[in-house]
């Protein structure tokens, strides 16, 4: 089953042209690599990735900065270590504009597993069982959903790469820390319900920069009277720029190793 939950506010649409300045490496354009890293050493170069699942985002810069030979090298938005999908790596003078990407809007494809919590709000943590009211079904699951679009406060999930006091939450939360998550506003633009099978809820969601898909999963279970969390998250749009048109790291390392070894 297919419903569309959509705010008020207009979509952002200022973000056409992210990259007019340079050329970008993925999918359709990898026997373009030797332009594209005389680009990346001089004016400044793009590449869009497909994250694999086990792969951090700091572990996608590495191999491409290694594979490149570029030295600045940084990706414009985090994408948890068990989450996937595109991932926007700048390189040379480009990371001087990576926050065109990180403030274009982001789609999301997330499937919710209601009826239990975990400690990181995603399968990274074991499992808590919360019962599901007899109460919930598509309809109700669709008005609570409701409730997280437009502009919204949402308190980030404890294990995240926010600062709080100078360290990384996930780093405070590992070493048992006690510590309060600040909530923040963020903006979601839609939410798409693209399928319904309890426990299993999957949805679309547009966004902007800083918000947390997990967070949604965790407060649409407490706002349906049970657990959720984020059973699998992929990151499909930033921008102008959709998932389809990335490369994996495994086919730009083989393609970078190749011309540096020419």
């Amino acid at each position: 089953m297919r419903f569309s939950i959509v705010c008020v506010q207009t979509l952002p649409r200022r973000m056409a042209t992210l990259t007019p300045e340079f050329p970008i490496l993925g999918a359709a354009t990898l026997d373009t690599v030797a332009p594209w890293l005389e680009a990346a050493r001089d004016t400044g170069a793009v590449a869009l990735i497909d994250k694999a699942e086990g792969w951090t985002s700091f572990d996608c810069v590495a191999v491409l900065r290694n594979r490149s030979g570029v030295r600045r090298v940084g990706h414009a938005g985090t994408l948890d270590p068990l989450a996937t999908g595109l991932l926007v790596v700048c390189f040379g003078k480009a990371t001087k504009h990576v926050e065109r990407f990180q403030d274009a809007p982001k789609e999301y494809v997330t499937t919710i597993k209601l009826g239990a919590t975990t400690a990181t709000d995603d399968r990274g943590a074991d499992e808590v069982v919360v019962p599901i009211p007899d109460s919930v079904n598509a309809s109700t699951i669709t008005a609570a959903l409701s409730q997280f679009t437009g502009t919204i406060e949402q308190l980030p999930p404890s294990f995240s790469a926010i600062r709080h006091g100078g360290k990384r939450q996930y780093d405070l939360a590992r070493e048992g820390k006690h510590f309060e998550p600040r909530p923040r506003t963020v903006t979601v633009h839609s939410i798409n319900v693209v399928d319904i099978a309890l426990p299993y809820v999957t949805l679309t969601i547009h966004c902007s920069k800083g918000t947390y898909i997990r967070s949604i999963a965790r407060d649409l279970g407490a706002v349906l009277g049970t657990g959720g969390y984020a059973h699998s998250l992929r990151r499909t749009r930033i921008g102008e720029f959709h998932v389809d048109a990335s490369a994996s790291i495994d086919a730009l390392r083989l393609a970078l190793s190749a011309k540096v070894a020419a």
